[in-house]
């Protein structure tokens, strides 16, 4: 009797998935690629007083990176750099979450008025948002001093961006509130897609909120949260135009340089391009390195599924 079992049939090839992704794959690599690759030769060259006249860089290749990476203030702003970012992240994730779980148990007014604050906060143009922050935490006159000092605290005239350890807490303060609108926001559209009747199911059983939030909540959103967390490690890493505003009302740049201004320092303060781009490179990697985990794990469960 002859074999009645059929081959599984091969999948087909299909090229127009391919070419269909093909322009705008070409549009990302020439627009991220060509800015990779210029700072990479850059960062190998030379550029000194000749080269302002026109003369040709010369090529030093890692000379550069061994002279940058000789240097202990480099390492001090690379350290302080990760602390902020990692604190600052987690604090973002911690209270965005918190919010987002709000928004779910609050009345339907009370929930549209804190997404509208959360959407101007978020709508808020940085420059003018650094206006008002400068002023909140002005020496002389500012909010905070005045509302302290009402309350009997010593503060009158404590200049609270002088202190590098006053400077970051001040500096997280208004990178968090910058940032919470957008975790919120991501997290509450992933607390709408678990099932209403898992929790009550759960809550018939005697599961307590937290029990609820830990073992029901949390594992169904875990996806959203580590795009989230994976995010705002990048942006907190990268963080530039909150840290120098504030260093410009007078603080000690040295003390309180993150690697955006760092890299600003080299690269604008002393003109020197061809450092601020290999910083830029090790920033690059830095970057990658911190995001592997979460990119990792990411590609781990879309394996499993």
């Amino acid at each position: 009797m002859a074999d009645s079992t059929v081959a599984p049939r091969r999948p087909r090839f299909r090229i127009a998935p391919y070419a269909l992704l093909l322009p705008a794959t070409l549009i990302v690599l020439l627009a991220l690629g060509y800015p990779v690759v210029w700072q990479v030769i850059t960062s190998m060259q030379h550029f000194g007083l000749a080269q302002q006249f026109g003369q040709p860089p010369e090529w030093v290749w890692f000379g550069n990176y061994v002279e940058l990476f000789s240097n202990p203030t480099t390492w001090l702003v690379v350290a302080r750099s990760i602390v902020f970012c990692l604190v600052t992240a987690g604090v973002t994730m911690v209270v965005g979450t918190a919010l987002a779980l709000l928004m779910q148990v609050v009345p339907t007014a009370a929930r549209l008025t804190l997404q509208i604050s959360l959407l101007l906060a978020w709508a808020t143009p940085v420059v003018a948002a650094m206006t008002i922050w400068n002023w909140i935490f002005d020496w002389r006159r500012g909010l905070v001093n005045w509302v302290l000092g009402s309350i009997g605290l010593p503060v009158q005239g404590h200049n609270w961006l002088q202190d590098p350890l006053s400077f970051f807490g001040v500096a997280m303060i208004i990178v968090v509130w910058m940032s919470v609108p957008f975790v919120a926001f991501s997290m509450y559209a992933g607390l709408t897609q678990v099932p209403g009747e898992v929790l009550e199911a759960a809550q018939m059983d005697g599961a307590s909120p937290w029990q609820r939030f830990r073992f029901i909540i949390l594992p169904l959103v875990k996806p959203v949260l580590g795009i989230v967390m994976l995010l705002q490690i990048i942006w907190d890493l990268r963080v530039f135009t909150q840290i120098k505003l504030l260093q410009d009302r007078g603080s000690i740049a040295s003390q309180t340089d993150v690697l955006g201004t760092y890299i600003y320092q080299i690269g604008i303060g002393s003109s020197d391009f061809a450092m601020a781009s290999a910083m830029s490179i090790f920033v690059l990697l830095l970057t990658i390195a911190l995001s592997w985990a979460y990119v990792r794990n990411l590609l781990k469960e879309d394996e499993e599924r």
